[in-house]
């Protein structure tokens, strides 16, 4: 981060460590920094009008019927007290409502159901006029603001009462991903649970950096309007997602919003991707239930919402696990040849009997899709304790396959991340260069078909033949060998182990509390 970024992170965190003070969270703080940006990017745009003498150059970015003339930006700065107060409220109730033609706009995506958190109006009025009017938010570079942002997001996440690291996805992690699957100016791309955004402005972002000056004026409009997307199913979160693109030069501020609020799991994808980028949330502690029954969505006699997804891969089975729900959804929305990297917690790679819903969506992921990589993912990268994952790669197959024709994956290679590895937020971070081997051996530029791949201790093969040989697939095998794995376990520390004891402790406890929770036992009440 440049030292300009870094002035205006240090300004603007400090400020939120004053509101603490009035209860409010660091991501209710962000989500008031979103909509009063918005305003003084509004209040820029309408400033620069006035110098282009021809009104079909002009830009808006509010309403510009006759009763909206000086509203926004302007009616706010002159305030103080309770008047402030009122006219903040005011105009946050009349941008959430959508016109009468029903526009959707990222303006109505941002100031949706959008409310004042801030209760003290000196203390608004100093993030107005002291904090944010005194920086010039359209003209700076989108690196410097887009940073800026991007690194509050990454500061609150840590805010963990209020559960903004379940939407948070480490920077390094992400880049690192982005690298291996090298999205395109070609390419569709979304994500189904996209948090604050954080996939699609770094596929974005790689697109612009490789492609340089090369790209057409409009072909990067439509990159920037038409071919990233996002689903969010928490309106707040989808704020601070189109917040973030349009802060990163993504997204038009009065075209169609970038991001869907809503789940994306409800039906069945509209628009097909060739590329998808996924952290979907873990658990399964959910009231929603998936099914390939041809009905219509339903209430079952436990007050649970069954959706109807005929296209998902196991049949009339049901299941309200979210991430092998995500991955069906995933896998249904490539194109032929699109491809996919998910983030997904470990049970999914072993969880059920055989026949289950979990042992049917890795049987599927091998014969019909190609599931050529795994990356197993070191502790203490994520701000939700004991979490344990792994990044799926795998990419859809074109043409028919009939049910004697050989798997579509081949060779399952994994690398191992974890063994002897140990990682905390503040004082050991996941950093790039804690990735480069695995990008090197597992996605190197001079092997871009993956056809020269080589085993080493990390690395392995895995014939895809004999995981579905088994009587139920379990795909938990992208670890050291025993011989190499005690040796990495050997030099820990008493701390690292205890450490991993916890972690493996709470690992335990999750899944038992899915186990409960497929199975309707209520853990409170055994307690009791």
């Amino acid at each position: 981060m440049n030292q300009e970024a870094r002035r205006l992170v240090d300004r603007l965190w400090n400020y939120c460590n004053v509101l603490r003070d009035d209860g409010v969270s660091a991501t209710n703080y962000l989500e008031q920094l979103s909509l009063l940006v918005f305003l003084k990017m509004a209040d820029e745009t309408e400033k620069l009008n006035a110098h282009r003498p021809d009104p079909a150059d002009h830009d808006h970015m509010l309403p510009t019927t006759p009763e909206w003339k000086g509203r926004g930006w302007p009616e706010l700065i002159d305030l103080e007290g309770d008047p402030l107060e009122e006219a903040y409220n005011k105009l946050l109730a009349d941008l959430g409502r959508r016109s009468a033609e029903g526009d959707h706009t990222m303006l109505s995506l941002i100031f949706n159901r959008a409310r004042n958190h801030i209760e003290n109006p000196a203390h608004l009025r100093r993030l107005i006029v002291d904090l944010i009017d005194k920086e010039k938010w359209l003209g700076s570079r989108s690196d410097i603001k887009g940073t800026a942002y991007e690194t509050l997001i990454a500061r609150s996440a840590s805010d963990t009462k209020a559960g903004a690291g379940q939407y948070f996805t480490p920077r390094a992690l992400i880049e690192s991903i982005v690298r291996c699957m090298r999205p395109t100016s070609k390419d569709t791309i979304t994500d189904p649970a996209c948090g604050t955004g954080g996939f699609l402005i770094a596929a974005y972002e790689y697109i612009i950096r490789k492609s340089g000056d090369d790209l057409p004026d409009d072909a990067l409009y439509r990159l920037r309007t038409e071919q990233i997307w996002g689903h969010e199913i928490v309106p707040a979160t989808a704020r601070l997602a189109a917040m973030n693109c349009l802060l990163h030069t993504l997204g038009d501020p009065t075209g169609k919003p970038i991001i869907e609020v809503g789940d994306a799991l409800a039906k069945p994808p509209e628009q097909h991707a060739t590329l998808v980028l996924a952290n979907p949330p873990f658990g399964t502690k959910s009231g929603i239930k998936m099914s390939g029954k041809e009905a219509d969505a339903e209430v079952d006699e436990r007050d649970n919402v069954t959706y109807n997804r005929p296209d998902f891969w196991v049949g009339e089975q049901t299941t309200s696990n979210k991430q092998l729900n995500f991955l069906q959804h995933i896998g249904t929305q490539l194109t032929d040849t699109g491809r996919a990297a998910v983030i997904v917690p470990d049970n999914v790679l072993y969880e059920g009997a055989p026949g289950s819903v979990g042992d049917l969506v890795r049987r599927e992921l091998l014969t019909s899709y190609n599931l050529h990589t795994m990356l197993r993912l070191p502790e203490g990268i994520f701000f939700a304790g004991g979490v344990k994952a792994h990044v799926l790669f795998f990419e859809a197959v074109s043409g028919h396959r009939a049910d004697d024709d050989p798997p579509n994956t081949t060779n399952v290679w994994t690398y191992d991340l974890r063994t002897g590895n140990r990682f905390t937020l503040k004082k050991n971070p996941l950093k790039p260069e804690h990735l480069a081997d695995f990008e090197q051996q597992a996605f190197d530029l001079a092997d871009p078909d993956r056809k020269h791949r080589k085993e080493s201790d990390r690395f392995r093969c895995h014939s895809a033949a004999g995981l579905l040989a088994q009587k139920q697939v379990n795909l938990d095998i992208a670890r050291l060998s025993p011989e190499a794995s005690a040796t990495q376990e050997s030099s820990m520390s008493i701390d690292e182990l205890t450490r991993a004891v916890a972690g493996d402790l709470r690992a335990a406890l999750t899944e038992i509390e899915t186990l409960a929770q497929e199975l309707g036992v209520d853990l409170a009440a055994a307690a009791e």
